[in-house]
């Protein structure tokens, strides 16, 4: 998946599993993952080289696609 910073608009670079960074303002932003139905950060599950989403406020597996995925700054 390809994000924009929120700053500038330039292409993010990858700097962790849940974070971006910015070499063109130099800024840095964590991956904020939610669930599509209740917006609770969801927990990221992964086996086998699978992804998947865990919502404990709605107590469901969540796919990757009706995720919710934001920027916030680190």
């Amino acid at each position: 998946m390809e994000l924009n910073c929120p700053k500038c608009e330039h292409e993010l670079d990858r700097s962790g599993e849940l974070k971006r960074h910015c070499e063109s303002c130099n800024s840095d932003f964590k991956l904020f993952i939610a669930c599509h139905e209740c917006g609770d950060e969801i927990e990221r599950l992964k086996a086998c080289g699978a992804v998947s989403f865990w919502c404990n406020s709605c107590n469901e597996l969540k796919s990757k696609s009706s995720a919710i995925y934001t920027l916030k700054d680190d």
